[in-house]
């Protein structure tokens, strides 16, 4: 089965032609030269891809993208605010090798027991969360210098602290 790796935003509508302006995760400047297609969430694990017409750099995060069959403002505007997702392949190719994205699918230790992998990388304007599930729960685990002990990328490991209490609130 495919992973797909959420990695943006479509944040903006540009001009008349149905172009987006992309906020992209991905840790460096980049076109997405070369990337065939972009895909959208229709439901849980239900992946619609768009193919890709063109791109072009904006800024250092956010890139003009122009997807095929959305040709008008009005087309353009329904998609708008939906995040976007890149096949396990394509992400790995297009993201920076420092970027936190790269953290999907580690495993989150404490007390050398395994909590669970890495679902989702989540930017909030002050912190850095990662979403795991345990027991088949929702739990956001803060990833900053005070919680974070070591990244082990040969064993695919974050090995954390947590403060006292964390995991009961979501357990």
């Amino acid at each position: 089965m495919t992973e797909y790796y959420k990695t943006g935003k479509l944040v903006s509508v540009f001009g008349l032609t149905g172009e987006f302006i992309l906020k992209h995760y991905l840790g460096k400047k980049t076109s997405l030269k070369g990337l065939q297609a972009l895909f959208l969430q229709e439901r849980k694990e239900s992946f619609i891809p768009y193919f890709i017409e063109n791109t072009r750099i904006k800024t250092i995060d956010e890139i003009y993208v122009k997807l095929e069959d959305i040709n008008t403002r009005e087309q353009a505007l329904k998609l708008l605010q939906q995040e976007v997702w890149m096949q396990d392949k394509d992400f790995k190719k297009f993201s920076a090798s420092s970027s936190l994205l790269n953290l999907l699918g580690y495993a989150v230790i404490e007390d050398n027991k395994t909590l669970g992998n890495i679902l989702e990388v989540i930017e909030q304007p002050h912190q850095l969360l990662c979403r795991i599930e345990i027991n088949g729960k929702e739990v956001l685990i803060p990833l900053h210098e005070q919680t974070i002990i070591k990244i082990d990328k040969k064993k695919s490991e974050v090995i954390v602290q947590l403060p006292e209490g964390l995991l009961e609130i979501y357990l």
